[in-house]
Order: C-alpha cells, then sequence, then structure tokens
C-alpha cells in the first residue's frame, strides 16, 4: 500500500464531507502526512445572486473560514501533525483536481459521495465524479450510508450551515 505524503480533504459542510473527513484523518495519522483541508467556494453559484446582494461573498469566506478552522482544529486534537487550511474560489469539479492537486503536490484526494439520484448527476454531474475523472493522483470516495455509534460533528456543521443558508 503507498504511504501517502499530502492527503487533501475537500468539505464543504456536508455530512458526506463528515465522513470523509475521518478517513483522511486516519489515513494521515497511519502515513504521518499532511493533511490539506479545502473548501472551495463555487463563484458560478452566486456570481449573478451579487448583483442584489453584496455581502454574499463576505458570508461565503466567513462560512468557509470557520468551517476549515473547525476540522483543521479536530484533526490537530485527533493527533494529525501537519494540517493546513485552503480556500480556493471557482468550479469545484475543476480546482480540486487540476489546481489545488498541483498547488500542494496532493498525492491522495478523499472526498465524500453525493446523495445526487441518476438524474441529476446526468444534468449536472457531480464534484465526486468529476474529481475522480480529472486527478493526476489517487482519490478516494467515502460513501456512508449510516453514522458511526460514536461519530461527532466536527464543527457543529449543522448549526453553521443553517446559519449560512439564512
Amino acid at each position: 500500500m503507498k504511504n501517502y505524503q499530502n492527503i487533501l480533504i475537500a468539505v464543504d459542510g456536508s455530512h458526506e464531507a463528515e465522513w470523509a473527513f475521518e478517513k483522511a484523518v486516519n489515513l494521515a495519522k497511519q502515513s504521518n502526512a499532511r493533511l490539506i483541508v479545502t473548501n472551495v467556494i463555487d463563484t458560478r453559484s452566486y456570481a449573478s445572486v451579487e448583483a442584489y446582494d453584496r455581502t454574499i461573498s463576505t458570508r461565503a469566506k466567513n462560512f468557509a473560514d470557520k468551517l476549515l478552522e473547525g476540522y483543521k482544529n479536530k484533526a490537530i486534537s485527533d493527533g494529525v501533525e501537519d494540517v493546513v487550511k485552503l480556500i480556493e474560489y471557482g468550479s469545484p469539479k475543476s480546482v480540486i483536481p487540476k489546481k489545488i492537486v498541483k498547488d500542494t503536490n496532493a498525492d491522495l484526494i478523499v472526498v465524500g459521495s453525493t446523495g445526487l439520484n441518476a438524474v441529476e448527476r446526468f444534468i449536472i454531474g457531480s464534484v465526486s465524479e468529476a474529481i475522480v475523472r480529472h486527478a493526476s493522483c489517487d482519490v478516494l470516495v467515502v460513501r456512508t450510508e449510516t453514522l458511526p455509534d460514536d461519530f461527532e460533528p466536527t464543527v457543529a456543521t449543522d448549526e453553521l450551515v443553517q446559519e449560512h443558508r439564512n
């Protein structure tokens, strides 16, 4: 089995990202690897809204900052020694596998699977699917149907996501 040096975990506040984060932390500890926790602010999703609400980009950045700080603190408390936070802008489908992997020398990307059904995937495609197709390194797509008994949300993501939606 390959010993990874730079593990990239993409998070968005979803439960799938929580599960993927837990796996990434365990892999980083086993490999004594650097853990890069990233959130990509999808500028396409708020570009048209920004004409009416000038605060949306600031709120998206604040959400990402809080989210990544919580993940970083959790990873450190779980025993990962080298944790990096990274916020990027653009389409997660291309920024993660092309730009972030190159910039961080990631040799493993860990992402949660999506809950999209087949029709939605056909129309819009999933981020994890795009990452698998375009990444130059290994990709672990984490699919978990039930929460582990000892699972605790990392950064109160339900509250943070709810706050972000308001």
